[in-house]
């Protein structure tokens, strides 16, 4: 639910896989018309269930409309939206690189502009900090736009930007998918395009990760065209490397059937066979690995009758800070357990990546929480909660 200064509240629906060319907004009135569209009733017979609900009469004439306008933006399930998604999956599949999808949007599309921001409002606003010895292993990074996740890029990239050593040449990227999944786990065999430049992907090490798979590792390859979680971190390590060459290993993390069972995923023979292929992928090579995670997602756009007061941020506060103690001890059964007791409600949208980044660390790795932040929308007040997390043997 966005507010439209003009209209008011309006139902924002966003094609997170990319086969709408662009979003839908639709007044707070057509929402009981639209939750209807499930294909078990006519428009005829959503205009009299809305009818009855409302009490005002609801013409069928509108319902048909509605259901045409999203029909032909490619919001409503049919042959017109089967079609456009077979054709944009195959150019997809085909095309050795993947687009900077959201470059012009959730960040600059001009390079100088870019490097510019990122420099100045990223990683200059990072405090000094004492860094830890050792070898820098992993990095949990967020994954909200850089607009408003600057100051935590900033903590992130900064720790990584401090520990770069030349001989680091592999980056394995786990990221949130936003779209559903059918697999656990979904490989991208593409190179990440950036307005700073491509980087390159390690295909020898993802054919590595596929070869050990019982699951069908490209089976959801298409959620990453869109995805941002792994995107805005190619951008931060394009910038950081410059012309150093390096290559990216790209992971979409789901879990869904367990983050819906509550069940730990350390108990799925196929979980456990990709995550020891990843783990002998990290240990074989000079790598790091970025898990591009946020945490709560709270307040009226994603589902709460009321924006968090004072006293519930502070809990907030607090309920993340325990589940990052989890995760700075490299616990990965216990940060699983912890976010999962309440995921309905807190929606830590990074639980999946965030895991799998502790499950391929070393055992003698110790986490360092570099930055926590809560954003705000100035707006209705939700909050989208984010973390930095240096990682080093």
């Amino acid at each position: 639910m966005i507010a439209d200064p003009e209209r008011g509240r309006m139902l924002m629906l966003r094609d997170t896989q990319g086969v709408a060319p662009s979003h839908a907004a639709l007044p707070a009135g057509l929402v009981p018309i639209v939750a209807r569209f499930t294909g078990e009733q006519t428009c005829a017979e959503i205009a009299r269930a809305v009818s009855r609900e409302s009490g005002e009469e609801v013409p069928t004439e509108l319902v048909v409309e509605v259901a045409e306008e999203l029909e032909a933006a490619l919001f409503v399930d049919g042959p017109r939206y089967r079609a456009a998604r077979a054709r944009i999956e195959r150019e997809f599949a085909d095309a050795a690189v993947r687009p900077a999808s959201h470059a012009g949007g959730a960040y600059h599309a001009d390079p100088v502009k870019l490097a510019t921001y990122i420099d100045k409002q990223c990683l200059e606003r990072a405090q000094p900090r004492e860094r830890p010895r050792g070898r820098l292993k992993g990095l949990v990074a967020p994954h909200i736009d850089p607009w408003r996740g600057a100051a935590c890029y900033g903590h992130a990239y900064e720790a990584l930007r401090g520990a770069l050593t030349e001989d680091v040449d592999t980056f394995i990227l786990l990221g949130t998918s936003h779209a559903p999944m059918r697999s656990p786990f979904a490989l991208c065999r593409k190179a990440f395009d950036t307005p700073l430049g491509p980087i390159e992907a390690d295909v020898e090490a993802i054919d590595t990760l596929a070869a050990a798979c019982d699951f069908e590792p490209y089976a959801d390859q298409f959620n990453h065209k869109r995805e941002h979680s792994l995107e805005f971190q190619a951008v931060f390590l394009r910038h950081l490397l410059g012309s150093r060459r390096a290559k990216i290993v790209p992971v979409l993390a789901g879990l869904g059937a367990h983050q819906v069972r509550g069940t730990d995923p350390s108990g799925d023979p196929s979980v456990e066979r990709f995550l020891d292929a990843l783990r002998g992928v990290v240990t074989s090579r000079r790598a790091i690995v970025i898990a591009g995670a946020d945490l709560a997602h709270v307040g009226p756009r994603f589902g709460d009758a009321q924006p968090l007061d004072d006293r519930e941020r502070r809990a907030l506060d607090e309920r993340d800070r325990q589940s990052l103690e989890h995760a700075a001890r490299v616990d990965a059964r216990r940060f699983w357990a912890d976010v999962a007791a309440d995921l309905e409600t807190r929606r830590v949208c990074g639980l999946a990546p965030v895991y799998s980044l502790l499950r391929v660390l070393d055992d003698g790795a110790r986490g360092d929480v570099c930055h926590y932040e809560q954003t705000v929308d100035p707006e209705e007040g939700s909050i989208v909660s984010h973390a930095a997390v240096a990682f080093h043997d």
